[in-house]
């Protein structure tokens, strides 16, 4: 149901003695979500996430970035939250891993050198090695590395990304084209044993079959006894699409891809509204945030 057919939240429908949702968890995908276009928060995010902790909500950022990047983003508030990183495959709060889903070595030599095919063919594509430490890089042009650093603070420049010494959970490729019509459809032979995914329109992911945000979140409800009732999401691009599927309050932003858009039961107002805030204000009936960055 979209965001402005909700009874709940629709302003012109929703009566004034409407009580807050039950909500428990909030998760929301980062860039083209909670993100701007500029990859700026929102300035009211931190009082948002005081009101939010003030009523036991645990807010959890899921992405394709790196553990390091959203602990950098959120440090001002990091105490108790869940990270959800890497697209699932690395779980951390608190500095405390709480789950990971690790790749074998031959996936990896596999993606690289189909990697390396790819660019020896024409393609400007380059690899990311992600581990949790760190994540790895051999091409050393600098537009490559200026989209890298966007989503890896902790990046090293090798010799061979094949041959890292690190527990790697997901090998992303960066596709200077469309990645969905080029670099996605050169790993189609992988769709069978492991997750491809579409992460943004440049972003191509690679990971285990067992591991996405939705497996996450799902994780992270079962342990800490929280309903898909009490869960709340927000996402964009395909790897949310799993995410969506865990919560009775999801959300696809208005700027979403279509099959997140057909897969989300509401639809929020886009990133550069600074819809996630505006529409857990909504729904938890705190003072709403500016529609406005």
């Amino acid at each position: 149901m979209p965001y402005s057919e909700s009874p709940l939240l629709a302003p012109a429908e929703a009566p004034a003695e409407a009580p807050p949702a039950d909500i428990r968890l909030i998760v929301t995908d980062m860039d083209g979500t909670l993100l701007d276009d500029d990859k700026r928060a929102p300035r009211e995010l931190w009082t948002v996430l005081e009101r939010l902790r003030e009523r036991g909500v645990l807010f959890s950022p899921a992405s394709g970035r790196q553990y390091a990047s959203l602990a950098r983003e959120f440090e001002r508030a990091a105490e108790g939250m869940v990270f959800i990183a890497e697209n699932g495959t690395y779980v951390v709060r608190d500095g405390v891993e709480l789950s990971s889903d690790l790749l074998d070595g031959e996936a990896v030599h596999r993606v690289v050198d189909t990697v390396r095919r790819l660019s020896a063919g024409g393609v400007d594509v380059g690899a990311v090695v992600c581990g949790k430490r760190a994540a790895y890089v051999e091409r050393t042009d600098e537009p490559f590395l200026a989209e890298v650093r966007k989503y890896y603070v902790e990046h090293r420049l090798v010799d061979d990304i094949t041959a890292v010494d690190d527990d790697i959970i997901k090998v992303a490729l960066y596709d200077f084209g469309p990645a969905e019509r080029t670099t996605a459809p050169a790993l189609a032979a992988f769709t069978a044993t492991h997750q491809v995914v579409v992460s943004g329109e440049h972003w191509v992911d690679v990971m285990n079959r067992t591991a996405n945000k939705g497996a996450a979140v799902r994780r992270l409800q079962r342990d800490l006894g929280i309903t898909p009732a009490q869960t709340m999401v927000f996402g964009d691009y395909l790897n949310d699409l799993e995410m969506l599927d865990t919560a009775e309050w999801s959300f696809a932003m208005a700027n979403a891809h279509p099959e997140v858009v057909r897969r989300a039961r509401h639809l929020a107002p886009s990133n550069n509204d600074n819809g996630v805030l505006r529409t857990i204000a909504r729904v938890l009936g705190l003072t709403a945030p500016s529609d406005h960055r």
